[in-house]
């Protein structure tokens, strides 16, 4: 007895309250309870994010869409609208898939597509195209949204968005540019989707993975107006150092397009988009929110720093940890700080080993600060995945450095090689601990998080 009530009377260690901290975050973003939040129906009205639709009207209802989390976004909606729907078709990552009843789901390739995102965008399609004026079509958009729904315009093959996908994800390219490339080389992106489903009445339910939410930018626009050209996806290849690198039927394209030779993507006034409402229903804004409120409790003030962390993952790390080294010194004995960020970094890629962003971040963060006590990050994506892995990021201290140099363990070289995955294992294997973010597919996709603690 006397032993439990020791263990009871135990103080949290700092990654345990990591773990809460990222937990808040991500049940305040479950794509499931997002949808049923915004979707709600009495009688024959249904409201959609504050917009009301009598079904009275309509002859069907159709349930499309594409992300990590459409497959929990979809279960919402069969939840809400059950036998009313008639027909129905999501693309979701492998391994992100979940139960459903009426709408069919195809599991394809993130964030290179694929030929099984070919076949699902097709199948999308196939519905869409039977779409009417007394069609009510609900889409449902989340992260990934971008590689899952693939249609290649005539001229370019999935071939060719396969290498121009992965040489700009390889060049860091951010979200904003790599999408106003494959908007471009799409059928379906940059609001030809609602183009296509014209003169249906289309409801867009997002779960955004953007910063500032920009309804362009998440899974690429389908059913939203595109303000990006022809030009600007050259200039995003040429800025890259991509030009002679790409597919020379990519490169041509668009060329082509900037010469006004290929039909842009749709724009503010299309026709289809006086029948379109896009409606966010999910955001890391709320994710940190949930984080702030939870610190608050554990005790720990929180800091809110900022929401479009951006840039180099490297480079974003030394921000960070220069803003963790100035709290702490500022930080009187017995005081607790929680410094809080989430966006997107990039990392381009020098090495050939395994990693993401948040597992590259972590490792330089943890560079940043060798020997130093009272400082942890936990840098993670709200998905469950960072890059090609099987973690979703990494928590680290100031005795990571120290600890696995005296292991023959050396993070510079690791780093160098961008193979941040294979130093967290090794290190975890060595030591017991688990400094691996490893949760599995979580359903839900809000970019990254990175979480704080500081205490003297």
């Amino acid at each position: 007895m006397i032993v439990s009530i020791k263990r009871n009377a135990m103080k949290k260690t700092q990654q345990d309250h990591l773990r809460e901290l990222f937990n808040a975050a991500l049940a305040a973003v479950d794509p499931y309870r997002a949808v049923t939040r915004a979707l709600r129906i009495e009688s024959s009205m249904l409201t959609a994010g504050g917009s009301v639709y009598d079904l009275k009207l309509f002859d069907r209802v159709l349930v499309i869409g594409a992300g990590k989390a459409a497959a929990a976004m979809a279960a919402a909606v069969e939840s809400v609208l059950g036998g009313r729907i008639d027909k129905g078709a999501v693309v979701v990552k492998y391994g992100h898939g979940g139960k459903l009843s009426t709408i069919e789901q195809v599991e394809a390739g993130h964030p290179v597509p694929d030929k099984a995102g070919v076949r699902g965008t097709e199948r999308i399609l196939d519905l869409v195209r039977r779409a009417d004026e007394k069609t009510l079509v609900i889409c449902l958009l989340s992260g990934g949204g971008s590689a899952l729904l693939v249609a290649p315009l005539p001229g370019i093959t999935l071939e060719d968005k396969q290498r121009t996908t992965e040489l700009l994800l390889k060049a860091g390219a951010t979200i904003d540019e790599l999408n106003a490339v494959r908007k471009h080389l799409s059928a379906v992106k940059g609001g030809r989707l609602a183009q296509i489903a014209h003169p249906a009445t289309v409801v867009t339910l997002i779960l955004s993975d953007v910063i500032g939410d920009r309804l362009d930018v998440i899974a690429s626009g389908p059913t939203a107006s595109d303000s990006s050209t022809f030009s600007d996806a050259v200039q995003v290849i040429e800025k890259h150092g991509l030009k002679t690198a790409i597919p020379s039927q990519v490169a041509s394209f668009l060329e082509r397009g900037v010469a006004g030779q290929e039909p842009d993507t749709a724009k503010s006034g299309d026709a289809s988009f006086l029948r379109t409402r896009n409606v966010v229903v999910g955001s890391s804004i709320q994710a940190l929110a949930a984080v702030r409120e939870k610190a608050a409790a554990l005790g720990w003030k929180p800091e809110f720093v900022t929401a479009e962390l951006q840039g180099e993952a490297r480079d974003a790390a030394r921000l960070l940890a220069r803003k963790a080294v100035k709290t702490w010194d500022e930080l009187k004995p017995g005081e607790r700080r929680c410094l809080l960020s989430g966006g997107e970094t990039t990392v381009v890629v020098r090495g050939a080993g395994a990693g993401g962003r948040n597992q590259e971040l972590a490792l330089a963060f943890a560079m940043e600060i060798p020997g130093m006590d009272g400082i942890s990050l936990l840098s993670a994506g709200t998905d469950g995945t960072d890059g090609p892995t099987d973690a979703a990021g990494a928590m680290v201290d100031g005795s990571v450095v120290n600890q696995a140099r005296n292991l023959g363990i050396h993070p510079e070289a690791y780093l160098g090689n961008n193979d941040s995955y294979t130093f967290f294992r090794r290190l975890d294997s060595q030591t017991g601990e688990k400094h691996h973010v490893l949760i599995g597919p979580t359903g839900t996709n809000v970019m990254d998080i990175q979480i704080i603690l500081i205490e003297r």
